[in-house]
């Protein structure tokens, strides 16, 4: 019965549960550094403050968050933030959020993932129209009727987005 052990079976599911958490605390530990690069003081900077919160929320250490807001406030790496609108399945509005260090980079990886799932990026303005931004999330304003099918190969796509790691938020006018 080789291989067949307890802790192989643990190890396994602790390895794989340990990497989503690490691709968990890197977006929001990024996200913090993109709000911190205004003001690093939360008590002033209330999208800094959710972005905290959020981060405690999902159990990211103390010392990793105030080192996410202090390398913002020195400047070393300079994130950008993002929107790229896209077109998917049965022409739905898609807005894609990320924060990256390097655009093209970012930007080619995203459009390959459009394109490996039948979608296409859009041009800048042509899809932000379909949306409104409430207190900083982005809301349809006009929602969209798609078939069952299209649903599944819409869930795939934003399944695929969300594995990259510069993808912060994904919203669709369904």
């Amino acid at each position: 019965m080789a291989g067949h052990s307890h802790w192989a079976g643990i190890k396994h599911k602790k390895g794989v549960a340990d990497q989503k958490r690490g691709i968990l605390f890197s977006k929001l530990l990024r996200a913090i550094s993109a709000a911190a690069k205004q003001e690093p003081n939360p008590q002033f900077n209330p999208r800094l403050k959710t972005a905290i919160e959020k981060a405690k929320e999902n159990q990211v250490p103390q010392d990793k968050i105030e080192s996410a807001v202090k390398r913002a406030a020195e400047a070393t790496n300079d994130l950008e933030e993002l929107i790229i609108e896209s077109y998917g399945p049965e022409g739905t509005a898609i807005l894609i959020e990320a924060i990256t260090d390097n655009k093209n980079r970012t930007v080619s990886e995203i459009k390959k993932i459009l394109n490996e799932n039948n979608a296409k990026i859009a041009e800048p303005g042509s899809v932000l129209w379909a949306f409104e931004n409430k207190s900083g999330d982005w809301q349809a304003k006009f929602k969209q009727e798609i078939s069952n099918e299209a649903k599944d190969r819409l869930q795939n796509l934003i399944s695929k987005l969300e594995e990259n790691d510069d993808v912060q938020k994904i919203h669709v006018n369904l």
